[in-house]
């Protein structure tokens, strides 16, 4: 990679520096450009977890994946908002996403 790397920490790690390429540009309020995930992102996030190496991922299959995952953390954020504005805190911090963690993954 030619620039230092800005994403989050967990995105910098030395085993996956590869995924942090595929992102999106970060838009200047820390949003995704786009709104989407690629699909070399949401594929090279699936095979990470196959057992097998031969495992395809058809074309519909990935969209399908992107747009859940895009669900996933709107909602992961909204709910993070919430928490935060319950707490008078200003700004979402990991413990607000703790804390409506595992009701999310509950709904999902």
């Amino acid at each position: 990679m030619d620039s230092p790397c800005t994403r989050p920490p967990c995105f910098r790690k030395a085993e996956r520096p590869q995924l942090c390429s595929l992102l999106p540009a970060p838009h200047p309020l820390g949003m995704a450009a786009t709104g989407v995930l690629s699909k070399e992102l949401v594929s090279r996030l699936l095979h990470v977890h196959f057992k097998d190496d031969k495992t395809k991922v058809s074309g519909d299959a990935l969209q399908l994946m992107a747009e859940l995952l895009k669900i996933f953390v709107v909602e992961a954020a909204v709910r993070g908002v919430r928490q935060a504005q319950a707490e008078d805190a200003i700004l979402v911090d990991v413990d607000q996403l703790e804390k409506v963690l595992p009701q999310l993954l509950l709904d999902f």
